[in-house]
C-alpha cells in the first residue's frame, strides 16, 4: 500500500520530473499502491502494464516502432513482479494489520516508509534493464517530447508548492494529505485535521530545494540518454549507464540535498506516527480492515486469478 513519505508533500507519489519516473510509475502500478477501494486492486493491477505503458507514452511519446518492445518489456517486468513480489506483500500487510490497533513511535513509521521504499527498489533494479533495451530504440524526438514533459510537471510543481500565500500552499499540502489518511482511516475529525496542518505547518519540506533536486535529475536524465539514443549504444552499453543514472537518482550527488532528505522522512515518520495515534478504534478497525481487503486482493493475484 502507499504511504507518502511527507504527508503534506508528494514523496510517495512516483518522484517528479526525471527518468526515474519511469520506473517508478510502474512500481507504484505494479503495487497497486494507490489504496483503491479493496474491490478496484485486482482489475487495477491485472491492468498494469497498458496503465504504465500509457504513463510512460506520455514522457517519450513513442513511435510505432517502439511501441512493440516497450509493451514487451512492460509485460515481462509485470509477469517477474506477480511471481516474486506479490507474495511479499501479502506477508507485509499481515504484519502491519498487527501493529495498526496499538499506538505507534517514530521508529515503526519509519520502518513503514523503508519498507515501501525497499519494495519500490526492487521493481526499479528490475527495470533499468529494460529501459537498457529501450533507449537505443528512442530517437531525437523522443528526447525533445522528453524535454516537453520535464517543462510541464516543473511548471505544475510550481503551481502547487510555490505559487500563492504561505497559508494557501499550507492548504494545498493539507487537502492532499486528508485525502490520503483518509482511504485508510475514514474520515478524520476535527482534532485529526489539526493535527495533520500542525505538522505541516512545521514541517521541513522546502519546496525550492525539492523542486533544484528534481531538474537536477532532468539535465541527468537528458545527459545520460543523449549518447545512447538512434541506436548509437547496444542494450549491453545502454544498461550500466542507466543503472548508474537510478543510482544517482535515488542517492543524489548533493550532500545537502541528502541530509535535508534524510530530515525530512525522519519529520514525515513523526507525522505519520502523530496521526495514527490521534485515530479513533473505529478508524483502527477500518484501517485494518482495508489492508486486510488488499491482503486478500494480493493473494488472488498471486494465484493468477
Amino acid at each position: 500500500m502507499k504511504f507518502p513519505v511527507n504527508w503534506g508533500s508528494r514523496k510517495w507519489r512516483p518522484a517528479r520530473p526525471e527518468l526515474k519516473r519511469s520506473t517508478q510509475i510502474i512500481g507504484v502500478l505494479l503495487l497497486s499502491g494507490t489504496l483503491l477501494a479493496c474491490s478496484a486492486v485486482k482489475f487495477a493491477y491485472n491492468q498494469a502494464t497498458e496503465l504504465a505503458y500509457w504513463q510512460l507514452n506520455s514522457y517519450f511519446e513513442f513511435d510505432d516502432t517502439q511501441k512493440p518492445l516497450v509493451r514487451e518489456e512492460l509485460a515481462r517486468l509485470h509477469q517477474w513482479h506477480r511471481q516474486t513480489q506479490l507474495p511479499a506483500y501479502v506477508e507485509t500487510l499481515e504484519k502491519w494489520k498487527a501493529w495498526l490497533p496499538a499506538e505507534i513511535d517514530e521508529a515503526r513509521a519509519c520502518g513503514i516508509f523503508e519498507e515501501v521504499k525497499t519494495r519500490l527498489q526492487a521493481i526499479s533494479d528490475r527495470a533499468a534493464p529494460a529501459m537498457g533495451s529501450v533507449v537505443g530504440r528512442l530517437g531525437p524526438e523522443q528526447l525533445e517530447a522528453l524535454k516537453r514533459k520535464f517543462s510541464k510537471l516543473n511548471t505544475e510543481y510550481r503551481d502547487d508548492f510555490l505559487e500563492g500565500s504561505p497559508e494557501d500552499l499550507i492548504n494545498r499540502r493539507q487537502k492532499k494529505a486528508v485525502s490520503r489518511a483518509e482511504m485508510l482511516y475514514g474520515t478524520l475529525d476535527d482534532r485529526q485535521l489539526a493535527v495533520l496542518r500542525s505538522r505541516i505547518s512545521q514541517s521541513v519540506f522546502d519546496a525550492r530545494l525539492s523542486l533544484a533536486e528534481y531538474q537536477r535529475r532532468q539535465r541527468d536524465a537528458l545527459q545520460s540518454l543523449g549518447p545512447l539514443i538512434a541506436g548509437r549504444a547496444t542494450s549491453e552499453q545502454a544498461r550500466p549507464l542507466m543503472q548508474a543514472y537510478f543510482d544517482r537518482a535515488v542517492n543524489s550527488p548533493d550532500p545537502a540535498y541528502r541530509s535535508y532528505q534524510e530530515r525530512l522522512t525522519r519529520d514525515s515518520c513523526k507525522t505519520f506516527a502523530a496521526l495514527h495515534n490521534s485515530t479513533t478504534v473505529a478508524q483502527r478497525v477500518r484501517a485494518v480492515q482495508t489492508l486486510q481487503g488488499y491482503a486478500q486482493d494480493f493473494g488472488i493475484l498471486v494465484a493468477g486469478r
